[in-house]
């Protein structure tokens, strides 16, 4: 593998991907760095998986290179599971971070201290055309906090409590959030795959 896309127009995650591969000597190119804009792919899926899955695979046919995506959100066991894939959108349309988390808060709000269980996941899904896709996990476990606090990180940063901190993830830095967070984990789990590809 001498290349492969990075399914994502966030450049902070095209960095880290593009940092990553070089180390093994592959170039990786997000959707920013491309010439033609590709269509829009619907994330009409029921998991992190075939989220990301239809991504890569989607992106994987029109280019005929291999391709990564990735789907992420927030699972709370007291509430099933939700807002899972709908994270980016739990509030409705437009997406708005902070209505997000606030409903978040308004449905935990009788929910006890032990059972605000939670965690980050982060599913990677690498399609190299004519193979089967294959999924890389992440998870970054901890519980629900009951009021926001912290400006560092975005999203549901501001209420997670990172299973072994007493802050939410917005409180810490930067540098201490990537070393715990589920997308680093995952990241670990792909890194572990490319060097056995060698």
């Amino acid at each position: 593998m001498k290349e492969i896309i990075i399914a994502t127009k966030n450049e902070g995650k095209a960095k880290e991907f593009k940092t990553l591969f070089a180390r093994y000597n592959i170039k990786a190119v997000s959707l920013l760095d491309l010439s033609e804009e590709l269509p829009d792919i619907e994330e009409t899926g029921s998991t992190f998986e075939e989220n990301a899955a239809l991504k890569s695979e989607g992106i994987a046919e029109i280019l005929n290179i291999p391709v990564i995506a990735d789907d992420s959100g927030l699972v709370v066991d007291a509430l099933d599971g939700r807002p899972g894939i709908f994270s980016a959108r739990y509030a409705g349309e437009p997406k708005d971070d902070k209505k997000n988390l606030e409903k978040v808060l308004d449905e935990l709000e009788d929910v006890p201290k032990e059972d605000r269980s939670a965690r980050f996941v982060c599913v990677l899904a690498v399609t190299i055309p004519g193979e089967q896709t294959i999924f890389k996990k992440g998870f970054c476990e901890g519980t629900i906090a009951y009021v926001e606090k912290g400006s560092h990180g975005f999203g549901y940063d501001p209420i997670f409590i990172p299973k072994g901190y007493n802050q939410t993830m917005a409180e810490l830095g930067p540098e201490e959030k990537n070393k715990i967070s589920h997308r680093k984990n995952a990241m670990i789990q792909l890194e572990d795959w490319i060097q056995n590809q060698r």
